[in-house]
């Protein structure tokens, strides 16, 4: 039986200077990264200090845009979306798709607009807070590299209320963790709670997790037993 959830997201620590943080203390250093994607585009990013990943697109984020499987559906979301990599990846991809980028973080999310806007999908892409999603909000994909370090129950918290809103005859979520902090554990914690998960592929010390609806997902792993 599927784990029940209120709220779109269950409260996180509020540790300052945290990327995990509602207004991190730490002091702002604007900065700039590149992301080059495989189809051979160019996404340029504006970072800043108190948000995940500053100095670079993290290897997951990039695994999760090179691996993932196509982008499928008018309403998407990316639960954890700092300053916008994989917001502004999927609404280039899907120039029809309204894209919900979601973020605790009040400074990630200043930065994801702004990216949104320098890469031309400002219109599609909605960035807001998790108590700002609207409530019968129903998503076709859910794409993130979760937020691992808020600790196991705020994070199965904030995966059911997400899963919770997968369309029920197609959607899916893609997530990406990193094999050392628990992906296997957790695809066991999502099929014991009634998400049928398969293994999308495993590169680079991540694992790309498929995470159905309907259980009707096809998925393969070329690595398996890697």
């Amino acid at each position: 039986m599927k784990a029940t959830v209120a709220d779109v997201a269950s409260p996180q620590p509020d540790q300052s200077g945290h990327y995990f943080s509602s207004d991190p203390a730490v002091t702002s250093a604007p900065a700039e990264v590149e992301l080059v994607l495989p189809e051979g585009r160019l996404i340029r990013l504006a970072t800043d200090r108190g948000v995940f990943s500053a100095d670079r697109v993290d290897p997951g984020t990039r695994v999760l845009l090179a691996e993932g499987p196509p982008v499928r559906g008018p309403v998407l979301a990316d639960v954890g979306c700092g300053y916008g990599p994989i917001a502004v990846t999927l609404a280039l991809r899907a120039p029809e798709a309204t894209v919900w980028a979601v973020d605790v973080n009040e400074r990630a999310r200043g930065l994801c607009r702004a990216n949104a806007e320098a890469n031309g999908v400002a219109e599609r892409v909605r960035v807001v807070a998790p108590e700002d999603v609207p409530a019968d909000l129903i998503v076709d994909q859910v794409w993130s590299n979760p937020p691992i370090r808020i600790g196991k129950a705020a994070l199965h918290d904030l995966l059911t209320s997400w899963l919770e809103r997968l369309e029920p005859d197609h959607g899916t979520a893609e997530l990406v963790v990193q094999k050392h902090l628990g992906s296997d554990s957790l695809a066991r914690w999502l099929e014991a709670n009634g998400w049928p998960t398969t293994r999308r592929s495993s590169r680079a010390g991540y694992r790309l997790l498929s995470v159905s609806a309907t259980g009707t997902y096809p998925t393969d792993d070329p690595e398996d037993g890697k």
